[in-house]
């Protein structure tokens, strides 16, 4: 007789919650905290401060623990494609749940950096012409920086402050039954900051605008390829230009 003649599911008891139950409420913990006021903003891109996130996290999940994913040919921190860039990893383990997130090492204008400088052209509203921009290469001080990012990307993957890579101004107000957790905004913050995030993309949305051709088009793409890639905001908008020019054309 083998055990495939029992019925193994997991067994549960009155007042105790099943594991499925426990990990759902901790997501929904996670997500009800409110880090707004931890975050800044560079080109476009809000980050979390590693420091506040991990003790946040912590605070729900006081066992887990991170690890930094190494090349093992190199033994190194990163990943290394001479074509594309500079790739880092990250792992955090907490309660039986495993969750790996990857992020580029990019500059300061969210461009890819690889080990040697490179060149791209970027297309000039004003002038009306194509100028060359210089990404640098990349040094430690830029990989333990995309490191310490990703480590936060890979807490967001838990729920903790997933809002903000879902483009959202504050958390959703979630039920628990930890009044800890609960920090639900007061109604006008809330309607102030989204009332200022109705503004976020028309930077972007005039310089689509004033592109007159696809190729034009194509080169702005290029140049916001990081940001289109995990905005799709930004990307149904070169979307709805590429359209209007195919039109005209």
């Amino acid at each position: 007789m083998s055990s495939e003649d029992f019925d193994l599911a997991p067994m549960t008891f009155p007042g105790h919650k099943s594991y499925e139950e426990q990990v759902a409420e901790k997501f929904n913990q996670l997500t009800s905290l409110n880090l707004n006021e931890k975050t800044e903003s560079k080109n476009g891109l809000t980050y979390v401060s590693w420091a506040n996130a991990w003790k946040a996290f912590k605070e729900v999940y006081p066992t887990a623990t991170y690890r930094i994913i190494k090349d093992q040919k190199t033994n190194m921190p990163y990943f290394v494609d001479p074509l594309m860039g500079i790739m880092v990893f990250t792992e955090v383990s907490a309660n039986g749940l495993t969750y790996e997130m990857w992020l580029p090492v990019m500059d300061g204008a969210n461009k890819a950096m690889k080990t040697e400088p490179y060149t791209y052209q970027v297309w000039d509203k004003v002038n009306r012409q194509y100028v060359e921009k210089k990404v640098e290469a990349a040094t430690m001080f830029d990989i333990n920086k995309a490191l310490m990012r990703c480590l936060v990307k890979c807490l967001a993957m838990f729920g903790l402050a997933i809002y903000i890579y879902a483009g959202e101004d504050m958390p959703e107000t979630v039920e628990s039954s930890n009044d800890e957790f609960q920090q639900p905004p007061a109604p006008t913050k809330v309607r102030k900051q989204r009332k200022a995030s109705g503004d976020r993309y028309d930077g972007i949305r005039q310089a689509i605008n004033a592109t007159q051709s696809t190729q034009e088009l194509n080169a702005l793409y290029r140049q916001h390829e990081n940001e289109v890639k995990n905005n799709p905001q930004i990307l149904a908008l070169f979307t709805a230009r590429k359209e209007q020019l195919q039109k005209a054309a």
